[in-house]
């Protein structure tokens, strides 16, 4: 393999002008743990990094063993890294743009709120309509922070896929409520005329926030389509259903124009052998094991040449990416400690005993 496809993921910590790096892959196969890990070792070369949490079961809470909540919170042990959940259904959302009203002496609640009301309607009746609000503002947020480097450890690849599509969702909504307006204003003039003055500022409020949201959308989807600047990072195991998603997620990415060259694979057995080499072992051992072990060992071979059938058709499938084989352990990757020893093998495969 050439040095320009190590299979490692030092390519990301030396490319300096990364800001965004998205971890994402089917359930159950590793994200957050290489989230962390791949936090742990930028937080040695960035001046700060931030981790964040889209995936409505927040995991990073137990992969460092202290809690974290809607704000950035310093992960112990370190300096400079910092991690959040945040909510990623909308529902905040729509709570921040009722706040914003209150706090403009518009009432969230009755007559006046009614037409608000309607709009919050429409508005939710778009599908994933929530969920593109609230990465949108998600963001925006981070845009905000001054963090070097940003890690998303997003959720399975099915809600993130949608996530991606957010901009199109969006500009659909928009151009829909936009749309009505304009069709229907007399309407809309004679009902908040009825309802007081509360209920057009309601309706003001609403649209001046979506056209808001469609400015940040388009600063997003340039940052996020820019390779100099947004990576993504698909995480899968050596089984059929994990590769299938890989390849869905890898072609969606490819469609939405957003850079990704990296694949890690978790869980693999003795990622330095094969399965011909256990098995030469085996064959004179064999007789001087007891029944039980013998099964044990036959069960380990027969799932190791399952692994090495499917870690060969990654490496055909994505013969231009860097392929990282991380390994089995014994025990589960929690905690600082675990995660710091566990992430120099992203850096340094080579280490894998």
């Amino acid at each position: 393999m050439s040095d320009d496809l190590h299979p490692s993921l030092r390519n990301i910590i030396d490319q300096e002008t990364l800001n965004w790096v998205f971890v994402g892959g089917k359930g159950g196969v590793g994200k957050t743990t290489t989230s962390c890990c791949l936090a742990v070792q930028l937080s040695k070369v960035r001046p700060s990094v931030l981790v964040v949490s889209t995936d409505p079961a927040h995991n990073l809470s137990d992969a460092f063993g202290q809690k974290f909540g809607r704000e950035p919170i310093k992960v112990n042990g370190f300096e400079n890294l910092y991690c959040m959940e945040v909510d990623s259904s909308g529902e905040q959302e729509w709570e921040a743009i009722e706040a914003a009203q209150v706090a403009q002496g518009i009432q969230s609640d009755g007559l006046e709120s009614g037409v608000g009301s309607i709009m919050k309607d429409l508005m939710t009746s778009v599908p994933g309509i929530d969920e593109a609000m609230a990465f949108a503002e998600l963001m925006k947020m981070v845009q905000e922070m001054n963090y070097s480097t940003i890690v998303f450890d997003t959720a399975p690849t099915g809600h993130t896929l949608r996530l991606l599509s957010f901009p199109k969702t969006m500009e659909s909504a928009i151009g829909k409520l936009l749309d009505l307006k304009n069709r229907f204003s007399g309407l809309l003039t004679q009902l908040t005329a009825f309802m007081g003055a509360g209920g057009a500022e309601g309706v003001e409020a609403m649209i001046t926030k979506l056209e808001q949201l469609k400015g940040l959308i388009d600063q997003v989807h340039n940052q996020i389509r820019d390779p100099e600047k947004t990576t993504f990072v698909c995480v899968c195991i050596p089984e059929f259903l994990s590769i299938y998603e890989t390849e869905r997620l890898v072609q969606e990415l490819s469609k939405n124009e957003i850079d990704t060259h990296n694949v890690v694979v978790n869980q693999v057995l003795f990622p330095n052998k094969d399965a011909e080499d256990l098995v030469e072992w085996y064959s004179s051992a064999k007789e001087k094991l007891p029944e039980e072990a013998q099964e044990l060992i036959g069960k380990t071979i027969a799932r190791k040449r399952m692994q090495d059938r499917y870690i060969s058709q990654i490496f055909e499938l994505y013969e231009d990416f860097h392929v990282i084989l991380m390994p089995l352990l014994d025990t589960e990757v929690r905690g600082v400690p675990a995660l710091e020893s566990f992430s120099g093998l992203l850096i340094n495969p080579d280490s894998t005993n």
